[in-house]
């Protein structure tokens, strides 16, 4: 038996690229699908695709930064499948721009979408989903990125609602789980300092896999996956060494500085962390 055999997935920013290879890779392991995108052409291209290799999928098109649309999408799925197991947020902005140099209209676009657009579709799914399993699109750009400071901070908020969620739903059965991939797409063509990645098909394997029960106890981990290797990341927490002392001053801070830092100047930089 097909691993998704029985359930429905909601994802989102399904009309091309990793949301295309999510939603047919999901559906060809048995789901039934509801294909979400702003580009509602796109999106009935995918459905159509699905179906007619014998799968099941429908579409709910709009924007995710809509609250009402995301409570659409759910109901959408709830009203064909009879239920809604799974939720894959995956829509998403990204552009490049310097700091000082950014437009602000396409700021909060990106915020609304990234983030909010995320939370509004988690909360509407939480309601009608009993267990199951939610999975966010990450980056390791949280961790900062040049020119793309707005994007940075949408995933560093992604990487806070994966983990508050996932405190927040284990006891309610559900699993909350994000992907940090690298795979080459539209959005990925936009970072200029990116490093080719794989096909995003590639990438679908693993969101299947989390999607399933097979995941059952896979739940608050930001997972990255790129260039053929698959690992889990670190939550914050702090770094050794851990200085401690009775009392501090600016001359024992300045100590415990030169102690934290590597020699490398650039310890900051993203280009070390990434």
């Amino acid at each position: 038996m097909a691993i998704l055999t029985g359930k429905a997935v909601v994802i989102t920013g399904a009309g091309q690229g990793l949301g295309r290879a999510f939603a047919s890779h999901a559906a060809e392991h048995g789901a039934a699908v509801v294909i979400n995108d702003i580009d509602e052409p796109l999106a009935r291209q995918v459905a159509d695709a699905i179906t007619e290799r014998g799968g099941k999928a429908v579409v709910s098109a709009g924007s995710v930064a809509d609250p009402q649309q995301a409570e659409i999408m759910v109901d959408t799925c709830t009203a064909a499948f009879g239920r809604i197991d799974g939720l894959v947020n995956n829509a998403g902005i990204r552009y490049q721009a310097s700091i000082g140099e950014d437009d602000p209209t396409r700021m909060r676009e990106l915020i609304e979408t990234n983030v909010l657009g995320t939370l509004y579709c988690t909360n509407a799914a939480v309601q009608s989903m009993r267990g199951g399993s939610i999975v966010n699109l990450g980056s390791v750009a949280m961790a900062g990125q040049p020119t793309a400071l707005t994007y940075s901070a949408s995933k560093g908020a992604i990487a806070s609602i994966t983990a508050g969620a996932a405190n927040e739903l284990h006891d309610k059965g559900i699993r909350v789980n994000a992907v940090c991939p690298v795979a080459w797409t539209r959005m990925a063509a936009a970072d200029t300092t990116a490093v080719p990645g794989g096909s995003p098909e590639s990438i679908a394997p693993l969101v299947t896999y989390l999607l399933s029960d097979r995941s059952a106890k896979v739940t608050g981990q930001l997972i990255r996956f790129a260039h053929g290797k698959l690992h889990v990341m670190g939550q914050t927490s702090p770094k050794e060494p851990v200085i401690e002392q009775d009392g501090w001053d600016v001359e024992k801070i300045t100590e415990a500085f030169e102690l934290l830092q590597p020699e490398d100047p650039a310890w900051v930089r993203w280009g070390v962390a990434r």
